[in-house]
């Protein structure tokens, strides 16, 4: 708790008086406030119970409650929690300053009965938290839930204090139905920290759900929770948990012998290399390493890919080798050379086709038959996702306006280009789940206030988010294969038991998913962005913890690419690596991979004829075995491991790297050669795929669209075409 809220605290605590014996005995929260009249209940005058924490922390046989009565009928069991929330949203609503709530909550926080030694425990602490808050629960000999919690913080003991009043005693399934949205509406404004502590209740509260679930599927018999595969990165090491983590881990400490073979092959050809976060974890561990010993190497995602080999031209690079797939190679080439850099040498992984399913599914027919509604539908704009090809991007800028966005910036995009341009149509595509999840949003939006709109965009407001709404549209059928397989199941086993922790997404996952980071996010558990989003989300995490300085576990769900995880973890090492943490505070962080259980990890030892193909929309793709003990890939869900990423090996970046400069021929098939084709305006492919970028970069350095583009989306052409 910081100082400012400590202080406020302090002060109010003058104007109650707490139970002057803090060691009375235990007696049930009844929550009454000398002034407020609570209402008459009928359901409650026949309980009264006396709310115990058991001598110890396992569960015996006989009850820890005594009860003058313990039966209800259905309806008033049915009855009874929504009762109690009614009463306190009514209450706490009635209070109009945010002091008096303060008060309130303190106040409440004395009946809170202690919580013994043996419950605080770090597999009892609820994740997400500013202060430290430990939460019990058992499930009694009547099936009725039971809860005891604490805190170090005196506020956040007057949360737990409520939820314990509403939702002790209740069944399951009770519990299980409140959900976060119901404490929203308690409106508790705090006067310092409001969000961080209004958190409290919904992580809290979470954390009883996920309790409940557990305890009634150990009564009822079910089989144990299987875990995702995880790595748990501490001070003291890595842990691997399940096979396909160990086979992730392995290369997170590479072979020294290749990371000094790549590095005398860079310095001394002066051979620059950019490398998107989804590369297989040995090239990825490799290319870690070797960033200590030559500074030209660059892990990112495809937007600044482009600019990190400007800035590696700019300092005498001779060569640019590209780990990813085609369109970013193609972006690397052209941006080089719009910066006059045209002398250097781009080269790919592959001297096949390295595709995507996203850049594949615009460059189809029915994406341009997309574009041709949206050039009679003037003023529009086309949204495009920057992972595209550069052919793609000329040919549609030609027919409608076009500007690219990376998940990170495309509904501040959007946001801008509503409010700038006058009764606009927009264009999104082509990821389809990411055009639902973007409108989605915006749904969702129109339930905020206009101050709180604002906070996201200073030029709009609840009725221009509505209007907007209609004149927002998306392709309908474009997926990126790896997020697709965020489906049903994993999402479903997410929210039954990691919905405690924190959930990360990338925008292109299905809206299953998207809906779970997002109500993730509300309560300050979640990122949905793009892969630079998550990896600072983690680090901000990460450093929160280590500066509170006591001993914590911090559990994140990786919702996209596998590969990611080598930069998670070297970022992680670094953060704990560096920390002035006193020597009894340890914090340990955990990278949670979803897998499918029906991940296919069997194949014939003779051929490999009896492999399926899976069909994912247009693309068949072979179905490859996965790790063993039942862990690995489907289509319903699971390792997120992109098969075209996997194509860029160290095997090729080495022989690429011994190949030049003196033997090009050898590697000529790995070349990205420059666009000699036209557009149908008879320009250059180059020069029109890049003005969408060039239109990005303006929009990232001045927060505007650039005047041209404006015009462009104004005033098209007779023929229906932009104006270039």
């Amino acid at each position: 708790m910081d100082s400012s809220t400590t202080t406020t605290i302090s002060s109010l605590k003058t104007t109650i008086s707490p139970n002057p014996n803090p060691n009375r005995t235990k007696k049930t929260p009844t929550l009454h406030y000398k002034k407020t009249k609570l209402p008459s209940f009928s359901t409650f005058k026949s309980v009264k119970c006396i709310h115990s924490p058991p001598p110890n922390p396992k569960p015996s046989n006989s009850s820890p409650f005594i009860c003058t009565a313990v039966t209800f009928s259905p309806s008033e069991t049915t009855e009874l929690v929504p009762s109690k929330l009614h009463h306190l949203i009514t209450e706490f609503q009635s209070l109009s300053q945010p002091v008096d709530r303060v008060k309130r909550l303190l106040h409440y926080a004395t009946f809170l009965s202690p919580l013994p030694d043996s419950f605080r425990v770090d597999s009892n602490r609820v994740m997400g938290c500013t202060a430290q808050v430990w939460l019990e629960a058992q499930l009694d000999q009547y099936g009725k839930m039971r809860f005891w919690a604490d805190s170090d913080s005196e506020i956040t003991r007057g949360f737990c204090a409520c939820l314990i009043w509403v939702l002790d005693g209740a069944v399951p399934e009770e519990v299980l139905k409140v959900t976060t949205e119901d404490l929203t509406a308690l409106n508790v404004g705090l006067p310092v920290g409001a969000r961080s502590r209004v958190n409290t209740w919904h992580n809290v509260l979470v954390s009883m759900q996920k309790r409940a679930r557990m305890l009634v599927a150990e009564r009822d018999g079910k089989k144990d929770f299987d875990p995702f595969p995880s790595l748990v990165v501490s001070s003291d090491g890595i842990q691997a948990k399940g096979s396909y983590a160990e086979a992730q881990a392995r290369y997170l400490f590479p072979d020294e012998s290749k990371v000094q073979e790549l590095v005398k092959e860079l310095k001394e050809k002066k051979i620059g290399v950019v490398a998107h976060f989804y590369m297989d974890p040995e090239v990825q561990g490799v290319l870690t390493a070797a960033q200590k010993h030559w500074p030209h190497i660059h892990i990112s995602d495809s937007l600044v890919m482009a600019d990190s080999a400007v800035k590696m031209a700019e300092a005498g690079c001779k060569f640019i080798t590209v780990l990813g797939v085609d369109f970013m190679s193609e972006n690397v080439r052209a941006i080089l050379d719009q910066a006059g850099f045209g002398e250097v040498g781009v080269y790919r992984m592959s001297n096949e086709r390295i595709g995507c399913s996203l850049a594949d599914a615009a460059s189809t027919p029915a994406y341009m038959s997309y574009l041709g509604a949206a050039s009679g539908s003037p003023p529009s704009l086309h949204v495009i996702y920057i992972n595209t090809s550069l052919e793609t991007k000329a040919y549609a800028h030609e027919l409608v306006p076009t500007i690219t966005c990376t998940s990170s910036n495309v509904v501040q995009t959007i946001l801008q280009a509503f409010a700038q341009i006058p009764d606009l149509n927009i264009w999104y595509g082509p990821d389809s789940y990411m055009g639902a999840n973007i409108a989605k949003l915006f749904q969702q939006m129109t339930m905020m206030s206009d101050e709180e709109i604002a906070e996201i965009h200073p030029a709009h407001n609840g009725d221009s988010i509505r209007s907007l709404l209609p004149r927002l549209h998306y392709y309908q059928d474009g997926t990126c294969i790896v997020h697709h397989l965020f489906g049903h199941e994993v999402v479903e086993k997410i929210n039954d038991m990691y919905c405690d922790a924190f959930l990360t997404a990338h925008l292109e996952v299905p809206g299953e998913m998207f809906s779970l980071a997002m109500e993730a996010k509300r309560r300050g558990m979640g990122v949905v962005g793009s892969t630079q989003n998550i990896l600072d989300f983690i680090k901000q995490r990460v450093q929160e913890a280590l500066d509170r300085d006591v001993n914590d576990h911090l559990r994140f769900v990786l919702g996209t690419e596998s590969g990611m995880v080598t930069s998670i973890v070297a970022a992680v090492r670094h953060l704990l690596g560096s920390t002035k943490s006193s020597e009894k505070a340890k914090v340990n962080v955990e990278i949670v991979f979803p897998v499918s259980s029906d991940a296919i990890t069997r194949t014939s030892t003779n051929s490999t004829s009896g492999l399926n193909s899976v069909k994912v929309g247009d693309i068949i793709l072979p179905v490859i075995p996965g790790a063993a003990s039942g862990e690995g890939c489907s289509i319903h869900g699971g390792c997120a491991s992109c098969p075209y990423m996997k194509m860029n090996s160290l095997n090729s970046l080495l022989k690429v790297c011994h190949h030049l400069p003196g033997e090009k021929n050898k590697v000529a098939a790995y070349e990205a050669a420059r666009f000699k084709l036209r557009t149908p305006n008879g320009k250059s492919i180059a020069d029109v795929g890049c003005e969408p970028i060039l239109h990005m970069r303006h929009f990232q350095a001045t927060k505007e669209l650039p005047d041209k583009l404006v015009y462009q989306a104004l005033y098209p052409d007779s023929n229906g075409r932009s104006i270039s």
